[in-house]
């Protein structure tokens, strides 16, 4: 079954009858779920078979859920339990953090598989340096390149042992923004060296992540005149030159402000600069319809980057549960 270039938000707890409608005719590469979809597990699970059926019936799609821990958590207590930010491993201080790390996301990814999910966006592979927009802190593994090499990996490990796809964002790094992309479009100075030492290199060691999300950023040292997602020459040159990265590359959300155009203006240049995927996020059908207008089918590359991710997702694999609840515990504790 072919599907469209986009992955796209739904509205509310259940599928409409004009979702249905749209998922059925213009068959998305995938959906990504919110705050706004979540109620209870029952619920949950069935939005996704909703959508699931709706969009073709034949389980060939992203399901996603931007799932980090802390802030970035869109299952959240009574019925999931909190889980911390990423910066709380790296207080871990008696050698555990990998491994507190790995099994955290072990059983965050064991909920998020029972739902039905396939995919997360996580891991956040940002440095931060002093100064940066608070948009990342807390959500960064640590503030060193070697730090976020390490916990980054063991969170997608834990992830994919428990059959939940791995996006790292936000290619080639965010760490330096002085603005949140969400709200203004944040430009970097810094000279390609050092970017290529400190931003880019965790991407770089972790570049067989199956799935990766780009920064709306620009950076004046590779493309002064646009941000990464956008950028063709960035795209290029940094994530499948520099950084080595051939894996499924998504747009991050096309209505965040950093991003002037339309939603349908954003996809199309997102797509035409050499991303696979345009994400929309708000669940806006007249939004969600220019996107699809403007995402072609999964063809060529894009389309053997899809299914090498699909090919990824693996039967969830037994794991420590009480180790990922005293991970969590201990990890939660180093924030009070």
């Amino acid at each position: 079954m072919t599907r469209r270039a986009f992955i796209c938000g739904l509205a509310g707890h259940s599928l409409k009858r004009d979702e249905r409608s749209f998922l059925s005719q213009t068959r998305p590469a995938g959906i990504i779920l919110f705050a706004r979809n979540v109620d209870t597990p029952k619920q949950v699970a069935a939005l996704i078979d909703e959508a699931q059926d709706a969009a073709g019936g034949d389980g060939r799609m992203i399901v996603m859920v931007d799932q980090e821990g802390g802030r970035v958590q869109r299952l959240r207590e009574p019925y999931w339990p909190k889980y911390p930010p990423a910066r709380a491993f790296c207080a871990i201080d008696d050698g555990d953090s990998a491994e507190a790390a790995n099994l955290c996301a072990q059983a965050m990814a064991a909920d998020l598989a029972t739902l039905g999910f396939n995919t997360t966006a996580a891991p956040v592979l940002d440095v931060p340096i002093p100064g940066a927009d608070n948009i990342i802190g807390d959500r960064a593994y640590g503030e060193d390149v070697e730090t976020v090499i390490s916990l980054g990996r063991a969170v997608a490990d834990g992830l994919l042992a428990q059959g939940i796809l791995p996006i790292m964002k936000h290619i080639p790094g965010h760490g330096r923004a002085m603005a949140d992309s969400h709200l203004a479009l944040p430009v970097v100075h810094t000279p390609l060296a050092e970017l290529e030492a400190h931003d880019f290199a965790p991407f770089r060691a972790l570049n067989d992540i199956p799935m990766a999300m780009t920064a709306h950023v620009v950076f004046t040292a590779v493309d002064p005149a646009a941000p990464v997602t956008i950028s063709a020459k960035a795209i290029r040159e940094v994530i499948r030159g520099t950084i080595g990265f051939d894996g499924l590359l998504m747009s991050d959300d096309l209505t965040m402000r950093a991003l002037k155009g339309t939603p349908g203006e954003n996809a199309r240049a997102a797509l035409a600069a050499g991303c696979d995927l345009a994400l929309h996020c708000n669940g806006v059908l007249d939004e969600m319809r220019a996107v699809a207008a403007e995402s072609p089918a999964l063809e060529g590359d894009a389309r053997r980057r899809f299914e090498a991710a699909l090919a990824r997702v693996k039967a969830p694999r037994s794991f420590d549960v009480a180790g990922a609840e005293e991970a969590r515990a201990k990890s939660l504790a180093r924030l009070a």
